[in-house]
């Protein structure tokens, strides 16, 4: 109900001003379908990758293979967004979302639940370190932590 008003005003004001409403990430109608696939192939590579890297130092090179990891990756991404749409809970769908994840690690890479939660722990790690580098090597971070310090209530 919310979001239907403020996408309304926000219509209101875009037409008010003479401009035609943008649509998502500043694309054209017909090009965000396609960015959106480009994107989920590109996310979906990318988490491969961290996947099979997590998976080669906890359980070793006989057992993480990079098609397991990219199968991980796959049907893991696609229940999640499931769960997310048709969960009206979002705690459960989280819930639910963590054990498929950890299903699916256990199985392919066939490992026992430490493991699996080993490789989740660990990929989430390397992958917030690649975030932390590309954020370095893009100066966003330093602009992040600027927009903190002045936010900050004690400085």
């Amino acid at each position: 109900m919310v979001w239907q008003k403020l996408i309304e005003i926000f219509l209101q004001l875009s037409l008010k001003a003479g401009k035609k409403p943008e649509w998502p990430w500043g694309l054209p109608e017909e090009l965000v379908l396609i960015f959106a696939i480009v994107w989920f192939f590109i996310s979906l590579f990318v988490l491969a990758v961290v996947l099979y890297v997590a998976g080669l130092i906890v359980v070793g090179r006989k057992r993480a293979l990079f098609s397991d990891a990219f199968i991980i990756s796959l049907v893991g991404t696609v229940l999640t967004t499931l769960f997310t749409i048709f969960i009206p809970y979002p705690l459960i769908a989280l819930i639910l979302s963590v054990f498929v994840w950890l299903v699916l690690i256990k199985r392919l890479f066939e490992t026992g639940w430490l493991g699996a939660i080993a490789v989740g722990i660990l990929a989430i790690i390397i992958y917030l370190a690649i975030l932390v580098l590309l954020a370095f090597a893009f100066h966003i971070l330093e602009k992040i932590f600027e927009w903190l310090r002045s936010t900050w209530p004690f400085a």
